[in-house]
């Protein structure tokens, strides 16, 4: 069985509960964070929108740069409203849908790398990048955007099951 046989419905699985969690998402003030050493609930939002589209940057590229010496710093395009965010969401997540489901087990053996301008902040398997810089990644800050929801008193739906305000299990 290819291994995309098994990411793609745990892709969208994720990928649909994270956009429960951004459409919730209050872009009123996006610069409200719970702490100053926090990022801002818009920054976090942008963050957890974006990371999808590395699944495709994981997928047909063999590294991402995110401050380019001759282009502009990644999260410099942040959009500010929440549809605008959810557009470039859906947009990511049928890209990354899409990478996935065209990959082949040779593909996820590439060694990719993530740059900061000359230097090399990691280089690993794509598998691995795929896994612990897209998925658990994206897990792990939409889990702190739920943190922020409560924070701000907005209904945190649930994701893996219920959630204090919505008692139903999630696909």
């Amino acid at each position: 069985m290819p291994i995309t046989d098994w990411l793609l419905p745990e892709y969208d699985v994720e990928m649909a509960a994270t956009r429960r969690v951004l459409e919730r998402t209050p872009m009123d003030d996006p610069e409200w964070k719970p702490h100053e050493k926090s990022m801002t609930i818009g920054y976090l939002a942008f963050l957890v929108a974006s990371l999808p589209g590395w699944t495709t940057s994981t997928l047909e590229r063999t590294e991402l740069d995110i401050q380019p010496p001759e282009g502009q710093a990644w999260g410099q395009d942040a959009p500010r409203t929440i549809e605008a965010l959810l557009e470039r969401f859906d947009h990511d997540v049928a890209e990354g849908r899409t990478a996935l489901a065209e990959a082949t087990e040779q593909a996820f053996q590439v060694p990719w790398s993530l740059k900061m301008g000359d230097h090399v902040l990691m280089t690993q398997p794509r598998w691995m990048v795929y896994r612990r810089s897209v998925i658990n990644h994206l897990v792990h800050h939409r889990a702190q955007l739920g943190v922020y929801l409560r924070l701000r008193n907005v209904p945190v739906p649930a994701v893996y099951g219920p959630s204090a305000d919505e008692q139903t299990f999630s696909d």
